[in-house]
Parts: C-alpha cells; structure tokens; sequence
C-alpha cells in the first residue's frame, strides 16, 4: 500500500499538494465545529438522559479531530482505511444521540455530534472528489433521518446542505488539481522551451560553426579527410533539427494518438554485428516514446562501437511483457571497470547519464547496468506501456 501511495505521489505530485493544502483547511474547520458542537451539548446539558456517556462520547470527537489532522496532514497516510473510518465514527456519534437524548430533545434538537459530521463529508469530496462528497453525505444523512422520530424544516434544510456542500466541493477539488496540473505543465513546457533556444544559440554559435568547417575543409582536403568531413555534414544536419524542434518529449507528447511499431524501429538496428530479436507481433507505442526507446539502445550500440570496436557483436533482446517492456542490449566486450562511469561524468563525458539513463528515466523507465571486468557489459531497460 505504501509503495502504491509513493508512486502514486511521484506521478501526480500537484495533485497530492492541493489535497494537503485543503486538509489543512479543513482541519481549522474540524477545531471549530468540535467547539461548536462540545457548546450545543453543553446548552442541553441538564436535559440528557445519560451525561456520562455524552462527555465520552465528546471526549471521542475531541480525540479523532486531533488524530484525523494529524493523519490527513500527510499523504502516505491518506487511503481509504483513514477515510472509512471517519465516515463510521460521524455515523456511530449520529447514533448515540438516541442513547444521550430524550425524545423531545430528538425531535428538536440537533444529534449528539451536531455539525462536526460535515468535516468528513468534506474530507471525502477533497480526496474522491464530488463523488466521495456524495456517497459521504449520504450516509451521514441517512444516519440522521435514522433516529429520528420526526422530521423537521431543520432537519431537512441541514440534510440538504450537506447533500449540496459534499459533492461541490469534491468538484472544485477537482477543478483545483487539474488546474494546478495544468499550470505545471505550461511552466514546464516553458521552461523547456526557453532552456532549448538557449542551448539552440549556444551550439548554432559553436559546434555547428564547427562541425560546417570541418565539412568543407574535408571536402577540400580529400581522402580520408574526405570522410570525416561527410560525417561532421550528417552530424550537422541531424543537430541542426534537433535544435530546431520545440516540444520537447514528455508525458503530453508521448501520450500522441500516432503509434508506431517498436519491433520494427529496433529491428532497422541489425547489422552484421548486431543482432537484433523482437517479438514476431508488432509492439505498438506512441511515435515519440518509440523514437526515444530507439535513441537509447542506438547509443548503447554506439558505446559498444567506440569502447569495444567497430567489429564487435551485440545483442539487442526486446519482450513485451503486457504492462511493461524489457529492452536487452549486450556485448561480449572487457565491461566497465567499478567507478569508470563516475570518473567520466566529472570529466564531462555524460553519454550515459543523460543519452541513455536520461532518456529511460523521462520516459518513467529504469537502466540497469550489468557488467564487470572481462564479462562484457548488459543494458536492461524497463519501460512502462
């Protein structure tokens, strides 16, 4: 449960910030109803049929308002056993006021609990929003009309007011987290936006001038100056587009109704050394979330050629698994000795870190790396569908 909860707070943590906010405000709200509802009890006093087990039951309310804002303040806590359980114990109070009260008092009077009962009807609109706020309301009305003997214009204005506050407030809670939502994402967006035309200037004023040089003095030079300098052209021409391109991946864009087959983009990757095994049905992914996968294991092939040599065999494994995709990339080279990664990060070499751990962590992935000296080294990139 607790795992669930914390990957639940990772993927929507917006949403989980508002709802603390709001059970934070409704746990000043808790505090004044409880004092006003020890005050009603008090004003009857010397009409109750039983005192001793109506000071109790104050002592419980009391009690559960100072543990429910303690336990609504923190998310991991938040679940439906907290819930249900606020719910039982309004409704449990509602039915004591038959035990604490005369009947006269019961056809007048408000019950036991009095409007302390509306926190949890919230409580639940907040989490399950207006359908929470609902099903709450419901039952504490039900719970109401219960012990009655007679219903009253009072009775039934109160039964009202929760039957409309539970459901709209769930529903502006609702509003409240996907608006919050959505105004991350815009910041996000533009925050990507302006840190791409940033970097867009930084690498047209440098390594393009520079990689443009090269091309043409290669051309000039001949031979295999030559070839250095129609690769620094090829290389040139694929930065310059991605340069160019201003949405970023990420969630929204790998949420695009196009789709394409993995199996076949990582097939294309075979090659005389690298041999590539895919499921014989196509493995369909959104066209974005597919190119980024493709990205990865393109530059673990690349690693395995600049690290290990050009001839190198490697292994490229792809398993759908259902919920989840296992991409495999393997070589028989020396492996990565303890700490080599590390020392190249410092150096400024971020060719894992970012190409290939990066990419798998914005896709909501995880890159394990397998290796040691002279076993050759083994990518094992999870994917969520």
């Amino acid at each position: 449960m607790t795992s669930r909860l914390a990957a639940r707070a990772a993927a929507d943590p917006t949403g989980w910030a508002v709802e603390t906010t709001l059970f934070r405000a409704l746990a000043v709200l808790r505090f004044v109803v409880l004092v006003f509802g020890i005050a009603i009890n008090l004003v009857k006093w010397e009409g109750l049929e039983r005192p001793l087990v109506t000071a109790l039951c104050l002592a419980v309310m009391a009690g559960w308002t100072a543990f429910a804002t303690w336990a609504y303040d923190e998310p991991r806590r938040r679940h439906a056993p907290l819930l249900v359980a606020d719910l039982l114990i309004a409704v449990v109070l509602i039915g004591m006021t038959v035990v604490t009260q005369s009947d006269e008092q019961l056809e007048n009077l408000s019950t036991l609990p009095s409007f302390w009962v509306m926190a949890v009807v919230l409580a639940w609109g907040v989490h399950w929003g207006w359908v929470g706020g609902l099903v709450a309301a419901a039952a504490v009305s039900a719970a109401d009309i219960a012990i009655r003997t007679e219903l009253t214009q009072t009775n039934i204005g109160n039964i009202f007011l929760l039957m409309i506050g539970g459901p709209l407030l769930g529903y502006a809670s609702q509003l409240l987290k996907e608006m919050s939502a959505a105004r991350d994402r815009a910041e996000r967006q533009a925050a990507a936006a302006a840190e791409r035309a940033r970097l867009a200037r930084a690498v047209h004023d440098g390594v393009l001038q520079v990689l443009s040089l090269v091309q043409r003095r290669g051309r000039e030079l001949g031979g295999e100056a030559a070839e250095l300098g129609r690769l620094a052209g090829e290389q040139e021409v694929a930065l310059r587009a991605l340069v160019q391109h201003q949405d970023p991946p990420g969630p929204d864009a790998a949420a695009t109704d196009v789709t394409v087959d993995l199996a076949q983009d990582l097939a294309m990757l075979g090659s005389r050394t690298v041999t590539v095994s895919v499921p014989g049905s196509p493995v369909t992914l959104p066209a974005v979330r597919a190119h980024e996968v493709a990205s990865v294991v393109r530059a673990c092939l690349d690693n395995v050629a600049r690290h290990v040599g050009p001839d190198a065999p490697a292994w490229v494994l792809l398993e759908d698994l259902g919920d989840s995709l296992v991409v495999t990339v393997r070589d028989e080279g020396p492996g990565i000795p303890d700490g080599r990664l590390d020392e190249a990060a410092r150096e400024g070499r971020l060719g894992v870190r970012e190409s290939i751990c990066g990419r798998v962590a914005d896709l909501g992935g995880t890159a394990d790396l397998v290796t040691s000296p002279g076993q050759g080294t083994e990518w094992e990139i999870t994917l969520p569908r």
